[in-house]
């Protein structure tokens, strides 16, 4: 019988060796690839992430590396899990050392920095069109992941096969991975909440109380849906795992750095002082610029995610956000049906 092809994940973060643990633990050769020697030694010999998952034993059969072209060596299927600024740039740096025919999923969240542009549209253009992709997302911490907690997750890919195979890989005793063929949709929500995430983040570290919360996370919500209904995602993709459930989790839980962000502004904390206290990379301070330029390209007015972005900008207070908001006019909740 034949060797199962390893899975080769591209990111040793939190996220990354979380997903990683997990692939491993369900069975599959797994290699882990990462840029800092010294994790890789520690990853390797101690089996714990000293830096992003202190405390955590990981699997002996995960082995770790800084060398890209060991990681893809045979490698079956790729997983991609870096911040949206390296994306572009580790798959320019796998590119040579990527098998014909071999599918590139990723758990980034976010869109390439500078242009806007979804993740998959950059794949397509470093990979080229032939190679199957999908997008791995929904309400999930790394710590509880590598803790094996119960989570459930989508994977939306680019041909159905590839995205049952990646589910596969994902599901086990803990874990739900679901599928679907909506990369647009799954994408959106899955950079989006991390916008509305600082937003709710700001008006509880003002303690405006859990009415505000709940009417920040379902604007919020609007917001997504409107947003996708543009760009021409499913309205579905966003009321299941990729959109609400990773909304509630990252506006609601404490583990998110987004909201972790937006708790330190509204409690009048400068940007630089809290992005240097969380200590890792915070997705919203670009996505809120790139969800915008996606708004005011497909003329879709975004409220909450306007103010966010003034606001990480320092164009204005939490307080004047706030203001802002409460001074929009009355109207019906859905003047124009769901996307209204």
């Amino acid at each position: 019988m034949a060797a199962t092809p390893p899975v080769a994940v591209l990111g040793a973060g939190s996220w990354g060796t979380a997903l990683a643990a997990l692939i491993a633990r369900h069975g599959h050769p797994t290699v882990l690839w990462g840029r800092d020697s010294a994790m890789i030694v520690a990853l390797n010999e101690r089996h714990e992430n000293p830096r992003y998952l202190p405390g955590i034993t990981l699997p002996d059969t995960l082995h770790a590396t800084s060398d890209m072209a060991v990681a893809m060596r045979d490698a079956g299927l790729v997983l991609v899990v870096v911040p949206s600024h390296a994306f572009a740039e580790t798959l320019r740096a796998m590119a040579p050392y990527h098998r014909a025919g071999t599918g590139v999923a990723w758990a980034t969240k976010g869109f390439e920095p500078g242009s806007g542009r979804f993740l998959h549209e950059v794949a397509i253009e470093v990979l080229g069109a032939d190679v199957p992709l999908a997008v791995v997302t929904g309400p999930s911490f790394a710590k509880e992941v590598a803790a094996g907690l119960p989570t459930a997750l989508t994977v939306h890919g680019s041909e159905p096969v590839f995205a049952q195979h990646v589910a596969d890989a994902l599901h086990g005793p803990a874990f739900r991975a679901y599928t679907g063929e909506d990369m647009l949709g799954a994408e959106l929500g899955g950079a989006m909440k991390n916008v509305l995430a600082v937003a709710t983040g700001v008006a509880d570290g003002m303690q405006l109380g859990l009415n505000a919360r709940a009417g920040l996370i379902t604007r919020g919500l609007n917001e997504m849906l409107r947003l996708n209904a543009a760009i021409g995602g499913k309205a579905e993709t966003l009321m299941g795992l990729a959109g609400l459930g990773d909304l509630v989790l990252t506006c609601t839980g404490d583990l998110s750095r987004n909201r972790r962000l937006g708790l330190a502004l509204g409690r009048g904390q400068s940007l630089q002082d809290a992005v240097r206290e969380i200590g890792q990379v915070v997705e919203s301070v670009q996505t809120a610029d790139e969800v915008m330029r996606q708004a005011e390209r497909h003329g879709v007015e975004l409220p909450i995610s306007s103010a966010v972005r003034a606001v990480l900008h320092g164009e204005m207070t939490p307080a004047d956000g706030l203001r802002q908001l409460l001074a929009r006019e009355q109207k019906p909740e859905y003047p124009e049906g769901l996307f209204g």
